[in-house]
């Protein structure tokens, strides 16, 4: 049965971790995100569920944690915000490079260095890009909503587990910290040894009659053993840019011009655009749901009968770089976008499609 309830998004994050059957949370508080692991200490998930959470020493503790839970085929996770997500960049390669399935949630404040406790969107390049090292790529959720927050665990560990790799949930402090009404479904059991062992082979979960050893690593020191694993992996990534590729799209039909936005940039984004079409403007929306993959083709599709493409972050302009390939330059593209906390304005995008690409 599902029911209402009233929260904020960081909220949201750690009701859908509880009842989609997850089986540990490892973190370590930092605003605009702390609601998470407090919400979750409230709780008791244990009790419930049997769902461990912990606060750990350090955010490169929390990742570890995570590293190894997921080695045994547990549904583990963590969140941080912009600061502690890039002491975890380490963890989160060695995670993709031992192909495991986890949970990582970036509610991004602004920066750089330590920066703000307000929002941010300056983290896409880290997400999307592969912050830490090798050729490794994290399936990144943008939620626009509180509803998105909740829904994102357990697709993010639906992905995850599919594909045996880490994928984000990157919100933002908007999101994080609005409160709206969430649809909850009822508690889902959590998984068992035994489903584990039949449905996650190359979990270390002991013997269990098998005859060669499990192990998990990301240490392959012989050059052509671990090409091999690259191209398996890189398979795999393909793999998910086929299959996997979620957005929205709103007013496209006849739209002039196009605005491609995610998140809390979305949102603002939708009343810029009835502003704008109040006015005569048709303008349209497309909301990339997953950063990675990126969606490319439908981005390429609806672009190229615009006029122009605006692409409003709350960044510097990061996004605005895979627009642009999406469209191979044959558009006008151009970026609006707030800095160090500054939350835009409907008005301000509005302004920026006038002046930027109507001029």
């Amino acid at each position: 049965m599902k029911e209402l309830k009233l929260m904020k998004g960081n909220e949201a994050i750690a009701e859908g971790a509880i009842r989609c059957g997850a089986d540990g949370y490892f973190g370590y508080p930092i605003t605009p995100q702390s609601e998470v692991l407090e919400h979750l200490m409230a709780e008791k998930p244990y009790e419930r569920t049997g769902m461990v959470v912990l606060q750990a020493e350090s955010e490169t503790a929390s990742i570890n944690m995570v590293y190894g839970g997921a080695s045994v085929g547990k549904r583990v996770m963590t969140s941080s915000s912009s600061p502690g997500v890039s002491l975890m960049q380490e963890g989160i390669s060695y995670i993709a490079g031992a192909e495991l399935p986890a949970l990582v949630v970036n509610v991004v404040r602004g920066g750089p260095g330590l920066g703000t406790i307000q929002p941010s969107q300056a983290d896409y390049f880290q997400t999307t890009k592969g912050g830490g090292h090798g050729d490794y790529r994290l399936i990144t959720l943008a939620p626009a909503s509180v509803q998105e927050m909740y829904d994102f665990v357990e697709l993010g560990f639906e992905l995850a587990f599919k594909y045996r790799n880490p994928a984000m949930i990157l919100s933002d402090g908007v999101i994080g910290q609005v409160m709206e009404k969430v649809e909850v479904t009822d508690y889902k059991p959590r998984w068992t040894d035994e489903y584990i062992i039949k449905n996650h082979p190359w979990a270390a979960t002991g013997k269990h009659g098998r005859k060669d050893h499990i192990i998990i690593t990301s240490l392959e020191l012989d050059s052509l053993k671990q090409e091999q694993v690259n191209i398996r992996i890189q398979k795999k990534y393909k793999e998910c840019e086929a299959n996997e590729v979620r957005y929205e799209a709103l007013y496209c039909d006849d739209a002039e011009y196009l605005i491609v936005a995610y998140g809390s940039s979305a949102r603002i984004s939708q009343k810029a655009i009835e502003l704008a079409r109040a006015k005569g403007i048709k303008v349209g929306l497309l909301r990339p749901i997953t950063l990675w993959p990126f969606p490319s083709k439908i981005i390429h599709e609806i672009g190229l009968k615009t006029k122009g493409i605006l692409s409003v972050e709350m960044n510097a302009g990061q996004m605005i770089e895979d627009v642009k390939l999406a469209v191979e330059c044959k558009v006008p593209v151009e970026h609006f976008g707030r800095f160090g906390g500054i939350i835009p304005s409907p008005s301000e995008v509005l302004n920026a499609i006038e002046t930027k690409l109507i001029k």
